[in-house]
């Protein structure tokens, strides 16, 4: 996904549509690395990073906004990075879908997600039961369910805040996942990507509903516009795909408006509108020139290292992030804590890709594997 989708930016070399678009589809051709998805990566966690430590109530003794004023306006929206996280999520996961099997898509997904957030989970649960922050309580039976990553269907509080995106992730895998077992061509996902368009806008009156809990309105267009970028880099860009972001970029609007108007609950100070219309502005723009290839001059070295650091810092940010806070607050100036903070949590993060991520990912890849045959011949 956009927050753990890690080597996924390696994509196809794109084909052009004149040469038939379900032809191309089967072809499997060589592969190379969109350095900039990773980079983009980084960017997104860092914003959601600023949001939380900066511009949210809770991280420091007295209002942020006048501790650091220079930073707070920039925090203030760094809430949408999550928006760009989903586009990215998209273009991702229809690329790394395309020519696998269902099994392997599966597999993929289980090897991404789960080893660092586990850590993560009971890490930062080990961290608030040590150090509590205000009065929350951390039952055994909610740091369980927490692993599972379906608290929030459950009804079962997140360890930390932010696990809400992750199942907002694992529906749009699971939508996803249906048109891959059915198999990707060029024709069955911008049909799909329509057909999720008009759902969303039917089902975005209903509050409780199964199927609006599916659809999810509020951010499906990120995954159907992130969808539409891939196919542009996969097959060319054409009116069709140019239409189908521009719908959801309006159609985005008045649900990340109804987010912008609850912001001052949470940040106890009130931002104009217009910064988010622009921000999303520039994440749509930004995917766009991935779409079409005028990203591919970035081939710095430490792009994939970035890439690599964003998922296990953004699990790990908030609730420790905060905790880092109010330990040094008293010893160093507001932005020297930050800046001590921020950068503990990018050490925090490369750690756990190299100590827990990669060794746990081989271990469960070799297992789900081995089951994934035995099913295969168990099969009459």
């Amino acid at each position: 996904m956009g927050i753990a989708s890690g080597s996924a930016a390696a994509v196809p070399v794109a084909a052009g549509p004149s040469k038939g678009t379900d032809a191309v589809s089967a072809q499997r051709p060589p592969r190379r690395r969109i350095l900039a998805v990773d980079g983009l990566r980084l960017v997104a966690a860092l914003a959601v990073v600023l949001y939380h430590l900066v511009a949210r109530e809770g991280a420091w003794r007295t209002d942020p906004k006048a501790l650091l004023p220079g930073l707070f306006p920039v925090g203030a929206y760094g809430w949408l990075g999550v928006q760009l996280f989903f586009l990215i999520s998209g273009f991702l996961i229809c690329m790394s879908c395309w020519g696998r099997s269902l099994g392997d898509f599966f597999t993929s997904r289980v090897v991404r997600l789960f080893p660092a957030y586990w850590f993560a989970v009971l890490t930062t649960a080990a961290v608030l039961i040590a150090f509590p922050l205000g009065d929350s309580r951390l039952p055994l039976r909610m740091v369980l369910t927490n692993l599972t990553m379906l608290q929030e269907p459950l009804g079962v509080e997140h360890v930390d805040g932010v696990y809400w995106t992750l199942f907002a992730e694992m529906r749009f895998y699971l939508l996803f996942a249906a048109l891959a077992w059915w198999g990707l061509t060029y024709r069955r996902v911008l049909a799909f990507c329509w057909v999720w368009v008009v759902a969303s806008a039917l089902f975005a009156g209903y509050d409780d509903s199964p199927a609006r809990l599916l659809v999810m309105p509020d951010y499906s267009w990120y995954f159907i516009a992130g969808i539409a970028f891939y196919l542009m880099h996969r097959f060319g860009p054409d009116l069709l795909l140019t239409g189908l972001v521009l719908v959801c970029f309006g159609a985005c609007l008045p649900f990340v408006h109804s987010s912008w108007q609850r912001l001052p609950r949470y940040i106890g100070h009130h931002v104009p509108f217009w910064p988010v219309v622009l921000v999303l502005a520039a994440c749509f723009a930004v995917m766009a020139l991935v779409a079409t290839g005028r990203l591919t001059w970035m081939q710095w070295r430490w792009l994939p290292y970035a890439g690599a650091l964003t998922y296990p810092l953004y699990l790990l940010h908030q609730n420790i992030g905060r905790k880092l806070i109010g330990l040094l607050e008293p010893r160093l100036p507001s932005y020297g804590v930050l800046a001590a903070a921020v950068a503990a949590l990018l050490v925090a993060a490369w750690l756990v890709h190299r100590c827990v991520e990669r060794p746990a990912a081989r271990w469960l890849k070799t297992g789900l594997t081995r089951a994934a045959a035995r099913v295969r011949a168990a099969t009459p």
